[in-house]
């Protein structure tokens, strides 16, 4: 089934339709393998009015510049024919499960989907490997348009050119399709989210859905170890942390004045930057008041999280 196709369609109308289902680079958060995003990025982008668009990096620009250098890169060392197809497909019994795919073989019920990648990436692509998020993104797209199979082309950045072959799994399909139908009845359609994971996300969305606080106390049972666990993992920080620091002075010792420093194949910048400006805003305040409160920006208000010991009553 094809959704939308989208030949013409803007940018914004394009996330529009992204909100209504789980897609392919959905599909290895939801599974919880994929590093750069996790389950609840998915949710907070399905359920929230506005849709989420991520921040363009340097790595995402790259892989959309590069993609059709990769395709004809794969039809040069297979001689196989590739088309692009524009259109969001939909599968049939999982409506909610979403594809955007980047080619179609031609000749053969089989996709192709283009990657680029840092060369300090390159053990994940050994061996006839790749990363499971993509694995699990190939199976998604399987699920969606019937493909047999897909082959996975990644260009390592100045390094090599590999290509890795993707057959239909019909039992890991079966499962994915179980663990994205129990995300998006559980999480999607209820607007509850998921177990907080620790990611930017989850923190956003908990400041969100709890704004403000109120004026009362709550009993939180079982959560001792929990608790213990997080002064545990505090320290730890505040001692690695230190010894971080120790790292780059002793380097910045070494370095003296110099700007640049080599430490094997890895280079090291210490360099000049420009001064910064700030306002005295209490010796404007004081001055000025007038011109003070005419430019004032307040904020939105912000809740401070605090772990101290209980008063005894």
């Amino acid at each position: 089934m094809i959704l939308i196709e989208t030949k013409g369609l803007s940018h914004e109308e394009w996330l529009r339709f992204r909100q209504k289902g789980i897609g392919g680079s959905d599909a290895g958060a939801v599974c919880g393998l994929n590093r750069y995003k996790s389950a609840v990025d998915v949710w907070a982008d399905k359920t929230w009015d506005s849709p989420i668009e991520i921040p363009d990096s340097e790595a995402m620009r790259i892989g959309r510049d590069m993609e059709d250098y990769v395709a004809r890169r794969f039809t040069e060392a297979t001689g196989k024919k590739v088309r692009r197809r524009n259109a969001i497909f939909q599968d049939q019994e999982h409506p909610f499960m979403l594809a955007n795919v980047d080619r179609m073989v031609v000749g053969e019920n089989a996709l192709l989907e283009c990657k680029t990648t840092s060369p300090y990436n390159a053990d994940q692509w050994k061996d006839g490997k790749c990363p499971e998020s993509y694995e699990i993104q190939c199976h998604h797209y399987m699920s969606v348009t019937g493909a047999e199979k897909v082959y996975l082309a990644c260009l390592i950045m100045g390094r090599e050119f590999v290509i890795v072959e993707i057959e239909r799994n019909d039992a890991l399909i079966d499962d994915l399709r179980k663990i994205e139908t129990d995300f998006w009845n559980k999480y999607v359609l209820t607007k509850e989210m998921p177990p907080p994971d620790g990611s930017k996300a989850a923190g956003d969305a908990i400041q969100q859905m709890y704004p403000s606080s109120v004026d009362m106390t709550v009993e939180i049972v079982g959560f001792e170890d929990r608790l213990n666990r997080y002064d545990e993992i505090s320290a730890l920080i505040d001692s690695l942390t230190r010894e971080r620091d120790e790292i780059k002075q002793q380097i910045q010792v070494e370095m003296k004045t110099a700007e640049i420093a080599y430490i094997g194949p890895r280079k090291v910048t210490w360099k000049n930057t420009k001064p910064r400006e700030t306002i005295d805003s209490k010796k404007l305040k004081a001055e000025m008041p007038d011109i003070y409160r005419r430019y004032l920006k307040v904020g939105a208000p912000s809740r401070r999280f605090v772990i101290s010991k209980k008063q005894e009553e």
